[in-house]
């Protein structure tokens, strides 16, 4: 652990790219655990009642805490698991588009649920800005662990 965090391992712009996926990582993790915990006040935004409804959204939550793993990776060290922080801008980019196709099946008339998936589209879009921000700051630096240790 030591090496991973070691100066030379660790340009200025590493811990940039690390704020910048902290702030995406903080934000997808805030959604995980409101849904988790708290799923009776979301289940009526996707149209979901009783337990069925809470479940669903629980499981929602549980989904979102379970793709976070690559965030965590490229948070700690955003060079040396550059593949992990790729991963995030590829699954925060998949969840933009595959939420707009989503959108386009909504008919008008449910307007709520084309709200909360629009929420959606918003959230991860932001995010991946963020992270190919990540990307760019880490763009021209490789992992070079100490020899001696």
């Amino acid at each position: 652990m030591r090496t991973l965090f070691a100066r030379h391992n660790n340009p200025r712009q590493a811990w940039a790219a690390r704020l910048l996926i902290a702030i995406v990582l903080f934000w997808n993790l805030q959604a995980a655990f409101q849904f988790m915990l708290r799923p009776e006040a979301f289940a009526p935004a996707f149209q979901l009642e009783g337990v069925p409804g809470r479940a669903a959204v629980a499981g929602y939550g549980i989904l979102f805490l379970m793709w976070q793993v690559p965030y965590v990776f490229a948070l700690l060290h955003p060079v040396k698991f550059k593949v992990s922080l790729w991963s995030a801008f590829i699954m925060q980019s998949i969840g933009v588009v595959a939420e707009s196709i989503l959108l386009t099946t909504i008919p008008g008339e449910y307007q709520l649920l084309r709200a909360s998936i629009l929420r959606f589209i918003i959230f991860d879009g932001v995010g991946v800005p963020i992270l190919l921000s990540a990307l760019w700051t880490t763009r021209h630096f490789s992992y070079h662990p100490e020899k001696n240790h």
